[in-house]
């Protein structure tokens, strides 16, 4: 009788085994600028696999200091490719899981404007903004293609006195979208299919460095299937259609 009941216990342990993998959720930590992609793939990998996906969102700069202090994300969905390295160097991140899921593009944006002509600085010429958003250069990799590109064109200086700063690019966009800042520099991905009316110039890709974000499978994560599979499942050819429906390239995963 023990020997026959043994045998049925292990039969349902099997049994239940693959249900109990999909039910465990996995936590995504994902950059500001990537939070409507990330919900719309949270949504199409549960529909393709069961799994759930928690995200939560942020500055790329706080995001690495919390997982870097121990929070308890399981993929890190990044907006530049240093941070995640460093995850890795630091045995924060599984070696090897590193890959640019996502390439960003830049965009100055002002809804006060009905069109834009020429160069990105020429949204500058003869145009004195009192307020010009910008994500934070020292936490927002967005921030630091902004200040990049506009110290390649010789306007840094011009500027600085009237830049304000968001934390991340979300919070730059929304100044902007708010009228508390005339114009921006703001996620093209941001903009696309938003139905937001205004002048945009886009910064050309040659004035910064691009803008790869990079995701990481976190080392907490080595045995959650869910975050193992949402690795994969980036990848794929779904997650790249979805990711190149909201603006971006997509990468070399």
């Amino acid at each position: 009788m023990c020997v026959v009941l043994s045998f049925l216990y292990a039969v349902l342990a099997l049994a239940i085994a693959p249900a109990l993998a999909r039910a465990e959720p996995a936590l995504i930590a994902v950059a500001a600028n990537f939070a409507e992609p990330a919900k719309a793939l949270a949504a199409r990998f549960m529909e393709e696999t069961g799994h759930k996906l928690k995200i939560s969102t942020g500055s790329t700069g706080q995001l690495y200091a919390q997982i870097a202090n121990g929070a308890p994300f399981d993929v890190f969905l990044s907006a530049d490719a240093e941070r995640p390295r460093k995850l890795e160097e630091n045995d924060l991140a599984v070696a090897g899981s590193r890959f640019t899921y996502a390439v960003g593009r830049l965009v100055l944006w002002s809804p006060g404007v009905d069109a834009a002509g020429g160069s990105f600085e020429a949204a500058f010429n003869g145009r004195p903004h009192r307020s010009i958003a910008i994500a934070n250069p020292d936490l927002a990799p967005y921030g630091a293609a902004a200040r990049e590109a506009l110290r390649a064109k010789g306007l840094w200086n011009d500027v600085k006195g009237r830049l304000v700063f968001g934390q991340n690019i979300a919070q730059a966009h929304a100044m902007v979208a708010t009228g508390n800042a005339e114009i921006g520099f703001v996620a093209r991905s941001q903009l696309k299919n938003s139905g937001q009316k205004g002048a945009k110039w886009p910064v050309p890709a040659e004035t910064h460095a691009p803008i790869n974000q990079d995701a990481v499978l976190l080392t907490r994560a080595r045995d959650n299937v869910a975050a193992r599979d949402f690795v994969s499942f980036l990848k794929g050819d779904s997650a790249k259609k979805i990711i190149e429906d909201f603006g971006y390239a997509s990468g070399d995963g």
